[in-house]
This record gives C-alpha cells, structure tokens and sequence, in this order.
C-alpha cells in the first residue's frame, strides 16, 4: 500500500496526469493481455499471458495509489476528480475509483495498448485473434518500457522511483518472453513469418506516439520526477532493430514519420477503448461501493 504523502504535496511529485498516463498504459494492456487468459495457443502460454497480465495490472495498481493519495491530499485536485463518485473509501478516491470510475476520454494510455489482437478490419471473434498481433505489441511496448522504468529509478519522486525498481524486473521478463516469440514466429515457418511481419508492419506506425511532444511529461522532467522519453529512441530503435534481425523480419516503418501520429496519450482514443472500458468497468459501475 502506497502512504499518502503530507498535505502539501512536495515539488517533486510527479504531476497527476503523467502518473495516469503510466498506469493506464499498464492497466490497459493487462486487460488486453487478460483476454488471452483461457484462449491461450498452448498451456503454458496461456499462464504467461496471465502473469503478464497480473504485473500489468500490478503496477498500475501501484501507480493509482500513489496518484489517488496525491490527489486526496491536494484541495485543487480534488476539486478536479470530484465528478468520479464511485469506490471511494470514507470519501476519499481509492486506485478503483481513478481505474473503474473515468471515463474514455479521460484515459492517457497509448493508442497502441488498445487494439484488439489482430490486424485493420478483422473482425472481432475470438477466433481470429492473432498471438502474432499480441507478441510483437508486448515486445514494442516492452522495449520502451525497460527504458523509461531505468529512468524512473532515479526519480525525484520517491514513490515513483520504487514503483519503477519493481517494475523494471517485471518489465525485463516481459520484454525476454516476447523476444523470444517474436524471433520464432519470424524465423519459423512461411506463414509465421508473414504473420509476425503483419503485425509489425501493423503497430510500428502507433509507436510513433512514444516520440511525440507531451507537455505533462515535460512538466514532470523540469521537476526532476519523470524521463525524456525523446531521449530514449535510440536506445529503443537498437533494442527494436537488433530482435527484428534475428527474427528475420524488416522494419518498413519510414524515418521521419508521414502520416498521423496516434493521440491515445492525450485522449483521443481509437474506438476500440471503449469497448475494452465497458467490459472492464461494468460490475464496478453496477455496484459502485461493492465489496466483495
């Protein structure tokens, strides 16, 4: 359990939003992931998607009690959250409040966390979902992710900066697992080939949002508690480049970027986030001060 910082939050917090956009990132893909959880290909992929899911899931947790104490603590912030009513505690926001209780224009996860499992205009039956799709996704945002947790570690905040140590173990793992199948898939049969190339070719242009200019992440590296992720797409472009050769596979992304940039970030989401919120959300919003 996160300790709820004294009134008067010091300056080193991170700013809310930034701490929203990191645990919805990992609150979103955990609950993509979890889609997995009984469709696996194989038993023992079946668990990893689980586990990966439950660390997922696990840090966002983190992430909202840190926010959700910061908030409580500041009069302003919680003026701004007041309209989210459900699963306070003694009236207060709780982590559920912030994950089961906003709305999908108020999430700031990536647009690349939220599509479903399978390439443009398939369409939605379990049975056409594509581990392709869900591997190459995990390895992206992994390869990313291990780098902005290393970063995190020597966060001005304190709470983030714990949350980032433990996360970075987590993260590397997921970033190992999905190496791994990703070069399989690519170096394996035709059709696992062409299935990993698809996907790639598919999520590297959502990648681009990584990059994009975020004034909230500027905010929080002037106040020394969050990372430069700009300053990162090397080190990401090496990790990225170095898998997909093993793996056989090209990178037919083109540098600079033509073409939209995914806004997910900022709130303006794909239409798939709402779909994944109305199911994740449902039993929460029926029993808003549920305990079970």
């Amino acid at each position: 359990m996160i300790s709820a910082p004294p009134k008067g939050a010091p300056s080193e917090a991170a700013p809310i939003d930034y701490l929203l956009h990191l645990a919805d990132n990992a609150l979103v893909l955990g609950q993509r992931n979890a889609e997995w959880c009984g469709h696996g290909p194989i038993l023992e992929e079946d668990l990893a998607l689980a586990n990966n899911s439950l660390d997922l899931i696990g840090q966002a947790r983190l992430i909202y009690q840190h926010a959700a104490a910061l908030i409580n603590a500041d009069e302003e912030l919680t003026q701004r959250f007041a309209h989210l009513t459900g699963a306070r505690q003694d009236g207060q926001i709780t982590e559920d409040t912030l994950a089961y209780f906003r709305d999908t224009a108020e999430f700031r996860n990536h647009t690349l966390l939220e599509l479903p499992h399978h390439g443009p205009l398939v369409g939605y039956a379990f049975a056409e979902r594509d581990y392709a799709t869900t591997i190459a996704r995990n390895f992206l945002y992994s390869a990313l992710m291990v780098l902005v947790w290393q970063g995190l570690q020597a966060s001005g905040d304190s709470q983030l900066a714990g949350i980032a140590a433990k996360s970075l173990k987590e993260t590397r793992y997921h970033l190992s697992h999905a190496s791994d199948w990703l070069v399989r898939f690519g170096d394996g049969t035709v059709e696992s080939h062409q299935r990993a190339q698809a996907a790639v070719d598919h999520l590297l242009p959502y990648c681009e949002a990584f990059w994009a200019r975020h004034p909230v992440e500027e905010t929080a590296v002037a106040n020394g508690s969050g990372v430069c992720v700009v300053n990162l797409r090397d080190d990401w472009n090496a990790i990225v480049n170095e898998t997909l050769v093993e793996a056989t596979l090209q990178r037919n992304d083109t540098t600079p970027h033509v073409g939209y940039v995914a806004q997910g970030h900022v709130g303006v989401h794909s239409e798939h986030l709402g779909f994944l919120l109305a199911e994740m959300q449902s039993l929460a919003r029926a029993h808003p001060q549920g305990v079970w």
